[in-house]
């Protein structure tokens, strides 16, 4: 990994703009320092020569201030990636996980996420997550709940392969999406307010707000060359006009301040993501679609979101009295920027949307993109259309690597699987490594396999219920309810399903003979999937469906008095058990 590597380069960079920072903070004093000199003995001595030096020290005072922000910015910008790839480093040593778990995500009703852990804490969305806007954080969710064609999935695995090798360039995207500190007030305010369009000013205000200008630097240079009072007078009454004139205007201008002093700074990020993405070269075609959406007429996103974050900071200057005063009495300056607020709105406002969706879409493939780079050893499974499962040494993706035990597992069109085993045998957790490795291959990112080869059915699961006093349900209702949710979906196309033990609320000649009609439906409804059970009787099943069921099996052995899992899948039913064993050793029997 190049995350150590990252850190170093980084970190030459900032020190040595610490070096400039010091520099220039030391230049700013010494050219403030002169210009207090020069005008001292400008007034003083009345020397010309003295006005010159100051107002050039002035001058350069300026310019290194500007600077000064600027290495400011760029220090920031490199410190986030030093803790970008410390971030990295942590997780992958299996320390931490120091991404955002997408809870608000979490929905007990979808047919996979919450059984499977896809958001949450230690969840998939949280182990994958590296977007910082509430576009790219909405995309990646969307993505995991949804379903993509096998089309699409081809193009996110070729999207996701090139975007693995640039490291460097998703991190740099993702350190200047941090700067927006983006959610989703911040994210829909930035929607209306660019959507909320005003009428533009008539044809005679935009006559007069360039004729009032003009005129009054016609007088101005007239009271200048003539020194006439006549001309000083109407000077003075144009700048009062102008003054006038925008404080009529006032409301409106403060009306857009109000919102757009929310929202500069996700217009600030939100235009240096747009460059990084428009100028990087591309070699994929789906990532060079994305790219090419960012161009509309030879104006490029980047350019125009420019444009509006000048002109929003331009409008937002009302706000120095002193300074309005002068550049409005002369120039009406904000009564023009008002203008061309309206006129960006009028003309790219259906577009912002478009262009942040598409910074959304880059940021959930940078985090599969990363997800790949961590996991060099994973494979993009081929996807086929004989609706065939075949994974060669399948293991759960968010396990580390020295604690994960792989099996192969094998399934034809309508087959199903009985799996077996004791308590801590690695049920669950199989059918979780299953259930995780589907829908990461359903989005076209690697899996936690040698080898595969997917069709990708919509997954769903039922895992985890539990009881709902809000709603006066019991966990057996829920369950019988979710176990309806499958039905129904299966009368409509073929889903692969994972079922754990399910009818726990019920006695046990109940439970089996429901577990045992609900299998028979839903392979009757050409289900492919596994289900988990401690019923040996369903197992029989086999006998009379040789070739839809199968069953699979984990064991546990007894070795020196102790209980010994393997977590290796065999065939056949479990023969062992743990239970009766595990309560004599803990004395509880």
């Amino acid at each position: 990994m190049k995350y150590n590597q990252l850190i170093d380069q980084n970190t030459l960079i900032v020190n040595k703009l610490n070096t400039k920072f010091t520099v220039i903070s030391l230049m700013r004093f010494l050219f403030i320092v002169s210009f207090l000199f020069f005008s001292y003995n400008y007034f003083k001595n009345k020397d010309s020569f003295f006005l010159v030096l100051g107002l050039f020290s002035i001058l350069l005072f300026f310019v290194l201030v500007n600077q000064h922000q600027k290495i400011k910015w760029k220090k920031k910008l490199h410190q986030k990636l030093i803790l970008i790839n410390n971030h990295e480093i942590q997780y992958l040593a299996g320390k931490s996980i120091p991404f955002e778990e997408g809870t608000e995500y979490i929905n007990s009703n979808h047919f996979c996420s919450f059984d499977l852990d896809l958001f949450g804490r230690k969840s998939l969305f949280q182990n994958l997550n590296r977007t910082a806007t509430f576009v790219g954080k909405e995309k990646l969710a969307n993505l995991l709940q949804g379903k993509l064609s096998n089309e699409e999935i081809k193009e996110n695995q070729d999207a996701i392969k090139e975007l693995s090798q640039k490291i460097e360039w998703r991190q740099h995207l993702l350190a200047l999406a941090q700067f927006s500190e983006d959610h989703q007030e911040k994210y829909e305010n930035l929607i209306h307010w660019t959507n909320k369009k005003e009428k533009t000013f008539t044809s005679s205000i935009v006559f007069i707000s360039f004729l009032l200008p003009t005129a009054i630097l016609l007088t101005s240079l007239a009271t200048f060359f003539f020194q006439n009072a006549f001309f000083y007078n109407l000077t003075s009454a144009l700048f009062i006009v102008n003054l006038l004139i925008t404080i009529s205007q006032l409301k409106k201008i403060k009306k857009e301040i109000a919102n757009s002093d929310k929202i500069l700074q996700s217009i600030k990020s939100y235009t240096s993501i747009l460059k990084v993405i428009e100028f990087e070269k591309f070699e994929n075609l789906k990532l060079i679609a994305l790219q090419s959406k960012l161009q509309k007429e030879n104006q490029s996103a980047f350019q125009n979101s420019q444009k509006l974050f000048t002109i929003v900071t331009n409008i937002n200057s009302v706000q120095n009295v002193l300074g309005a005063v002068f550049v409005n009495g002369f120039f009406l300056y904000h009564i023009h920027t008002l203008r061309k607020l309206y006129l960006w709105k009028n003309q790219f406002s259906k577009e912002i949307k478009t262009w942040l969706q598409i910074v959304g879409e880059f940021e959930a493939l940078n985090s599969l993109a990363n997800f790949s780079y961590n996991n060099s050893n994973f494979v993009f499974p081929e996807i086929n259309t004989d609706g065939e499962i075949n994974f060669e040494n399948i293991g759960h993706p968010l396990l580390q690597s020295n604690k994960r035990i792989c099996n192969t597992f094998v399934l034809k069109a309508n087959e199903f699987v009985i799996l077996t085993g004791s308590n801590m045998a690695g049920k669950s957790t199989f059918l979780r490594t299953l259930g995780i490795n589907m829908v990461l291959a359903g989005i076209g990112a690697p899996i936690c396999s040698t080898k595969a080869s997917v069709h990708p059915y919509d997954v769903i699961v039922s895992m985890r219920q539990s009881d709902s006093l809000s709603d006066g349900e019991s966990y057996f209702f829920a369950e019988v309810k979710r176990l309806k949710q499958i039905v129904e979906k299966l009368e409509n196309e073929v889903c692969f399903v994972l079922l754990d033990e399910i009818l726990k609320g019920t006695n046990s000649d109940d439970k089996q003979n429901g577990t045992i009609e609900v299998i028979k439906k839903i392979i009757s409804q050409k289900a492919i999937g596994c289900i988990a059970t401690h019923d040996l009787e369903v197992c029989k099943m086999r006998e009379t469906y040789k070739n839809q069921l199968f069953n699979k099996c984990f064991e546990v052995e007894i070795q020196n008095n102790e209980l010994s899992f393997d977590y290796k899948l065999r065939e056949g039913v479990c023969k062992n058990k743990s239970a009766t064993f595990l309560m004599k050793k803990m004395g509880v029997i």
